[in-house]
């Protein structure tokens, strides 16, 4: 397979999936986010740290999502049995050290303790369904020979091209098979179809761009771990990607409207980030006191 294509360094900003919605959802939250040094009223290094407070779905996440990597990283090595005593313990070990070091919003904003006692009983179940797939014994059968060639939670973010403008499209997982390239993208959270049908097509458009291979060539599929094992996968048409670089270009046009430079991606004032509306949203944003102390 061809190597993943590079670019230099631009600072105009990049569309993704989760930064649009950021900017959907909430500008004020998007302008913490995206431009904490444009902050005259707070310090950069308060910011950074609300930006840094997980919670205990995330991090269930970011565990699920490092130990599966790790997984995989060990098959290209080694394609022995793995001992599953000695997994355990390393998934325990892992969810212990990241509890640690982390700060949960749960505590922060409220009196809760999160225990890694409690975030490991859900890892655990998840990587049991991971384990146990139909697809992890497939991956075993059929994609070990060309594990050379796999794809694992690429550095950086992802970046590509869509019709010439930069966006981010970061695959957990891609592997070939035969003919065909495959995507994997793991979910530990609720399902929906609607967003993570759109990362498929990114995905696609990211293989297609890197690897020059035809979209019907290309499998995406996203993978729901919990609470049981499922997969949903996305047949990518030509119309579904002309329909996606136009929704693209159309979102970046809007992120742009709350730039003074598009090409050195500096924000307007931050009382143009109007704050979100929906305060069931603001409950669970990690930014909230800044918003309680700002009366704008």
């Amino acid at each position: 397979m061809p190597s993943i294509k590079r670019f230099p360094f631009t600072d105009i900003l990049g569309w993704s999936i989760s930064r649009y919605d950021k900017f959907k959802i909430c500008k004020r939250q998007y302008f913490y986010e995206y431009y904490p040094k444009f902050d005259k009223d707070n310090p950069i290094e308060k910011i950074q740290f609300l930006k840094k407070l997980t919670s205990r779905a995330l991090e269930t996440g970011n565990i699920v999502h490092d130990i599966v990597r790790d997984i995989l990283y060990r098959y290209q090595k080694s394609v022995s049995p793995i001992n599953k005593e000695k997994f355990i313990k390393y998934a325990y070990d892992l969810t212990e050290k990241y509890c640690k070091d982390k700060t949960f919003y749960e505590s922060y904003y409220g009196s809760e303790v999160v225990l890694p006692q409690e975030i490991f009983v859900k890892v655990k179940a998840i990587l049991e369904n991971f384990l146990n797939s139909k697809r992890f014994k497939w991956i075993e059968e059929n994609a070990l020979e060309t594990r050379e060639h796999w794809i694992i939670e690429p550095d950086g973010y992802g970046e590509t091209r869509i019709n010439d403008m930069k966006a981010y499209c970061k695959v957990d997982f891609l592997f070939p098979v035969k003919d065909k390239i495959y995507i994997l993208d793991w979910k530990t959270g609720k399902q929906d179809e609607k967003k993570h049908s759109r990362q498929l097509v990114g995905y696609s458009l990211w293989a297609s761009f890197h690897f020059e291979k035809p979209a019907e060539d290309i499998m995406p599929m996203i993978v729901y771990l919990f609470p049981d094992y499922l997969e949903r996968s996305v047949n990518v048409t030509e119309d579904i990607i002309n329909d996606f670089a136009e929704s693209v270009h159309k979102e970046t046009q809007e992120m742009y409207e709350y730039l003074t430079d598009i090409e050195n991606n500096i924000p307007k004032e931050k009382e143009i980030f109007s704050k979100g509306s929906n305060k069931i949203f603001c409950k669970y944003c990690s930014y909230r006191e800044l918003c309680l102390a700002d009366k704008k």
